[in-house]
């Protein structure tokens, strides 16, 4: 298998454990997730931190000069 399709495969894995270990320590969170998911009015909430997070993600990915 090619390394960088290796090296994807393994991000998406650890990124998936990861968001269900933080599912599991803050019921709260999953409980927002869920009232989100269900009412459209508290959707936009969810899809902006999701946002916020794939922004954070891409700002890590940055090579600083």
């Amino acid at each position: 298998m090619d390394p960088s399709r290796q090296r994807y495969w393994v991000k998406l894995i650890i990124a998936v454990f990861v968001v269900l270990v933080l599912c599991l320590l803050f019921p709260p969170a999953l409980a927002f997730a869920e009232m989100a998911a269900r009412e459209l009015r508290y959707l936009w909430w969810l899809i902006l931190l999701v946002g916020f997070g794939v922004w954070l993600i891409w700002l890590s990915n940055r090579k600083i000069p």
